[in-house]
């Protein structure tokens, strides 16, 4: 199978599982159910879900053993990006190429969809870890989901990111950042596929190293696609970053030399899985598209 009928393969897996997770009760508070299935439905390129999943086959080879948790990546990110849209946060208006959700709802609705989905996430987390043949497996993967979640991850990346010059005036501390903000649900996502596989400790180390350097590349390329592309193409208002005043990658490095550091911590991140052999090629075939994104 080459690389796009296995990513295409994942994502409609992935999208026939998750429209099922949040049900439209007809209760008094229907509307919440209503919201969350609104952003979450939205499409989008479902890489950390994938991203779990790719992991996990590098030990097992069916997948869908771990839907849920993948889905509840998906659920987390979900959450993150309807508060990031917020008019306290990046206020934003669209997303994934549809008014943002509090646009659409309200800002408390909003507000409280971002909750549901977090908690939703866990909800599904549990249930699955609780049927799982290796429990400890389970939970080991839902504590590293769970801490790059919080204060020490992406929450606490978001605080640093709203700070703004105050915190941010080099460019390791933007890294450092990055590395909270965006990189460490990406990471998660790897690392507890891989737990949930049975990695080794060397195999989590190197696949550390692979999540620490794409979770950077990613976000380089989210900061040029960010002055380079378009909201039909992006799904997203482009410029809102100037328009913001935020530090980013290119506050610091030209567009051809923070795309040329994105393409450089690939081709590292992709040296990290050598020791899987051909079953990384979609792993390395994945990082490799996300500094290809809109080119």
């Amino acid at each position: 199978m080459n690389f796009n009928s296995w990513l295409e393969n994942k994502i409609n897996n992935i999208e026939n599982f998750i429209i099922n997770i949040i049900g439209e009760e007809n209760n008094p508070q229907g509307v919440i159910y209503e919201a969350m299935n609104y952003s979450l439905l939205s499409g989008g390129k479902r890489l950390r879900p994938v991203l779990l999943l790719a992991s996990y086959e590098l030990f097992k080879d069916n997948s869908t053993d771990v839907m849920p948790f993948a889905c509840s990546m998906e659920m987390i990110h979900t959450y993150s990006l309807i508060h990031d849209d917020l008019p306290a946060m990046d206020n934003d208006d669209y997303r994934r190429g549809k008014l943002s959700n509090h646009k659409r709802y309200g800002e408390a609705i909003a507000i409280l969809a971002g909750d549901g989905l977090l908690n939703k996430a866990f909800e599904t987390g549990i249930k699955a870890c609780l049927s799982c043949d290796d429990k400890s497996r389970g939970l080991g993967a839902l504590n590293i989901i769970a801490k790059a979640s919080g204060v020490d991850g992406m929450i606490g990346g978001q605080v640093v990111d709203m700070s703004g010059h105050e915190k941010i005036k080099t460019l390791e501390d933007l890294k450092h950042m990055y590395s909270l903000k965006t990189g460490a649900i990406i990471k998660s996502s790897i690392i507890a596929g891989a737990i949930l596989g049975g990695a080794d400790e060397s195999e989590l180390k190197s696949l550390e190293i692979f999540a620490d350097k794409i979770g950077l590349a990613f976000q380089i390329e989210d900061d040029i696609l960010d002055v380079t592309s378009t909201l039909e193409k992006l799904g997203k208002k482009t410029g809102s970053d100037i328009a913001n005043d935020k530090i980013t990658y290119l506050s610091f490095v030209s567009i051809e030399e923070a795309q040329s550091h994105a393409e450089q911590l690939t081709k590292e991140a992709t040296e990290a899985l050598s020791i899987f052999g051909d079953k990384a090629k979609y792993l390395i075939e994945l990082a490799e598209s996300l500094t290809k994104r809109d080119h």
